[in-house]
């Protein structure tokens, strides 16, 4: 089995910046296979419905959704088996809970619990 946990969330100003973790753990084959994985970070706000902010596989990442683009970058460190979300010019309408997901096509689609993200000042 695989466990997915997000992480680094809290209260930040507007214009402030965050970096959130996506920290993936599992067996074996997991951790060798790590690097094939693709990576999605989502998040969902009250009342909203979830929205992908963009995605990594083995290269760059992609599909940064348009409120995000140019403000977030995704990376991810495959020896610590986790991806991050730096976050940067924060808004109020950035309030979210921020979610990742780990899968491969055979292999299973896994999901953290999510990481509260709040701007406000």
């Amino acid at each position: 089995q695989v466990q997915v946990v997000e992480s680094g969330g809290g209260l930040v100003q507007p214009g402030g910046s965050l970096r959130l973790s996506c920290a993936a753990s599992g067996n074996t084959f997991f951790i060798y296979a790590f690097s094939s994985f693709t990576i999605k970070w989502y998040r969902q706000a009250p009342g909203k419905q979830r929205e992908l902010l963009g995605a990594i596989s083995g290269g760059e990442p992609t599909n940064y959704a348009d409120d995000v683009k140019g403000r977030f970058i995704i990376s991810r460190d495959n020896d610590k088996n986790t991806v991050y979300l730096r976050m940067n010019s924060l808004k109020p309408e950035d309030t979210a809970v921020y979610l990742c997901n780990v899968a491969r096509v055979g292999a299973g689609d896994f999901w953290g619990q999510g990481t509260q993200v709040t701007v406000s000042s």
